[in-house]
């Protein structure tokens, strides 16, 4: 009797009794979903949808959707990653926000950037830019002229607690400026109202508006790029601009709930490191305004842990901390 019961118990009831190679074998058999704490339009949007194209070629079987929850910070969509099954279902497309400036400027973030996610892989880099709109100053000095002596200027970002808030602090701090901090939630909006003249400069990662400054609907002052860029060669680097302090990268990369198995994690860690590798991806992807930068989980988890640290310093210089 007990062997026919045991026989008439569905298969997938036995999953926990199942080694890990067979149901990292079965994976992928429904879809993916990579989950961005921003809405869509951003930057990391923008790279989110670009590998979730080409992991669908790569992988056979599999299909990947985007899924934005933006909202508190970055932290909603993060702590569902946090909170979900370890199954490889459910991923994290992410960046230095994300996965370390947060846990520098929220005394009560509710997940460990670390702890509760398995590392992927690190996916690519942006520079940022200082742009203001097509009328505003022409130079770094001009802008910081505008919020000194009893001027006023007003700065946006993709949100605060992010890199662009966390730059642009930096540069009103050390010009002295009277300045008013306007976030918004990502930075589609945020570059919208830099166009408009709603705000006097946005500190931008450079795929969300190089084509606007290409077009001349925005003005770049500077890049954080180490050289001055091909498609914009009269913009200049902030280095130029002995302002390097304000040269400070994004990066993104993709996590997957901790105590996934390591087999899924592998495996999506290989394809994605193929993908950036690719010189046509790579093409690609220098088009955005990215820099293909592929890294292994293995290496990827160790520079998290020293971006951690990097954003902890960074936190401590401009004195950004964000309630919760």
């Amino acid at each position: 009797m007990f062997r026919r019961a045991l026989l008439a118990t569905p298969f997938a009831a036995l999953g926990l009794a199942l080694p890990a190679t067979a149901r990292a074998q079965a994976w992928p058999s429904r879809p993916i979903r990579i989950v961005l704490a921003y809405p869509p339009g951003g930057s990391t949007d923008v790279l989110a949808r670009t590998l979730a194209a080409a992991l669908q070629d790569a992988i056979p079987g599999s299909t990947f959707v985007v899924d934005n929850r933006p909202g508190g910070a970055a932290v909603v969509g993060t702590q569902a990653v946090a909170q979900a099954a370890p199954d490889g279902y459910t991923l994290a497309l992410g960046n230095n926000q994300t996965h370390a400036a947060n846990a520098a400027m929220l005394p009560s973030l509710p997940f460990d950037p670390v702890a509760d996610f398995a590392p992927i892989a690190r996916l690519a880099a942006v520079h940022h830019a200082l742009v203001v709109p097509a009328n505003g100053p022409r130079t770094l000095a001009e802008l910081a002229a505008k919020g000194k002596n009893g001027g006023r200027v007003t700065y946006a970002s993709s949100g605060a607690g992010s890199a662009s808030h966390v730059i642009a602090e930096t540069f009103v701090r050390r010009e002295g400026m009277d300045a008013t901090h306007v976030p918004y939630r990502g930075g589609a909006q945020a570059t919208t109202d830099t166009v408009a003249g709603t705000v006097d400069f946005f500190v931008s990662t450079w795929p969300q508006v190089v084509a606007l400054v290409r077009d001349g609907r925005l003005r770049a002052l500077g890049i954080g790029a180490p050289a001055r860029l091909p498609e914009t060669p009269d913009v200049p680097t902030f280095a130029e601009l002995n302002a390097q302090d304000l040269a400070v990268d994004a990066w993104f990369g993709l996590w997957a709930p901790t105590r996934t198995d390591a087999a899924i994690v592998a495996r999506l860690s290989d394809a994605l490191v193929a993908i950036l590798d690719q010189p046509a991806m790579r093409e690609r992807l220098n088009g955005q305004g990215f820099v293909a930068a592929p890294m292994p989980a293995g290496p990827f988890a160790a520079f998290q842990r020293e971006e951690l640290a990097r954003w902890r310093r960074l936190v401590e210089l401009t004195g950004i901390r964000l309630a919760g």
